[in-house]
């Protein structure tokens, strides 16, 4: 059994390594060229689906691949080469451009299924790291990934080759999102469930509270009555409304600080003598996300949601908004 590095041993081997793999970068990055710019044109003029393929390392490189394309605009899936020659190669149809990844050009489950795809009509584009090879010579269009070393001491585990591979399918990808003018709201769309998803897709409504839930009074009702409200919708704070639920100011926990400070009587004083009328407002089909902002602004907790005549039509605070994940 070999000995156990040091702490600098180790430090000095991932080092390396990461040193190794970036130089793989900045090759392939250098050797860019005009095909690399057919590659995106043959995927953007695609009617159907790029289907990514690849076997071992590059399986998984070109599984990574295919999720970044899928979710940056660029209908993509992988497609598991060994598996196409058993029945997956019907995913593929002559609408469809095929992106196959292998170092060496020579995978021979990819090689394999090269006639049949080529039969059927589908576009094919490869990456690899040999412009000779068997794979790149079959391709519409060939992206060179060819690295000088592995950062594998062996010089046998992929490992820069794959990093390199990667970043060129990101670089594709980035390529065609910008092309097709991908937005983040488009993103959103494909991401509902993310942070950036909910923050660019839900709006007020879709987290504001509703008719019973909504805490109001009347103008004239006694301080103690506008308490009650507050505690039965546990909001922190209570809508002041006229007899048309038309906002006429709101009442806070912070304001009901103040009036017992300036030593009002709870069961004496009105609403209307000790709400905040010059409250702050949002519209129920805003994003939920400019609602944080104009909490944040205003350093504020809650917020009022109006129609367009000032009704009062929902309510939310800042625990809504944690709830919904837009915080």
């Amino acid at each position: 059994m070999s000995d156990v590095l040091s702490n600098e041993e180790l430090l000095a081997l991932a080092r390396e390594t990461l040193e190794i793999e970036s130089r793989a970068v900045d090759q392939i990055r250098s050797r860019l060229s005009d095909d690399f710019a057919a590659a995106c044109r043959l995927c953007m003029a695609t009617p159907g689906r790029v289907v990514v393929t690849g076997m071992g390392k590059s399986g998984h490189i070109s599984s990574k691949i295919a999720a970044t394309l899928a979710s940056t605009g660029t209908p993509a899936f992988f497609m598991h080469p060994a598996e196409a020659s058993h029945g997956d190669l019907g995913m593929i149809t002559g609408q469809d451009l095929l992106l196959a990844v292998s170092y060496s050009g020579e995978t021979e489950e990819i090689i394999t299924i090269l006639p049949l795809v080529k039969r059927m009509g589908a576009r094919l584009i490869s990456m690899t790291g040999n412009a000779s090879s068997t794979l790149a010579k079959a391709a519409d269009a060939h992206i060179d990934v060819k690295v000088t070393e592995e950062a594998c001491p062996l010089n046998l585990a992929p490992t820069a080759s794959t990093t390199a591979t990667l970043a060129m399918g990101d670089a594709l990808a980035v390529a065609l999102l910008k092309s097709r003018g991908f937005t983040a709201e488009d993103f959103a769309r494909s991401h509902p469930s993310g942070s950036l998803g909910k923050r660019l897709l839900l709006q007020v409504s879709d987290v504001m509270r509703s008719d019973d839930q909504v805490p109001a009074v009347l103008p004239n009702v006694r301080l103690r009555d506008g308490l009650m409200e507050m505690t039965e919708k546990g909001l922190g704070m209570t809508a002041v409304v006229d007899s048309e639920q038309k906002i006429l100011g709101i009442f806070t926990d912070g304001d009901l600080r103040r009036a017992l400070d300036d030593g009002a009587d709870v069961h004496v004083t009105k609403m209307s003598d000790v709400m905040h009328s010059n409250c702050k407002t949002t519209s129920a089909n805003i994003l939920a996300a400019q609602a944080v902002r104009t909490l944040e602004e205003n350093k504020i907790t809650s917020l009022l949601v109006a129609d367009d005549d000032n009704r009062l039509i929902g309510a939310l605070n800042i625990h809504d908004l944690f709830r919904a994940g837009i915080m």
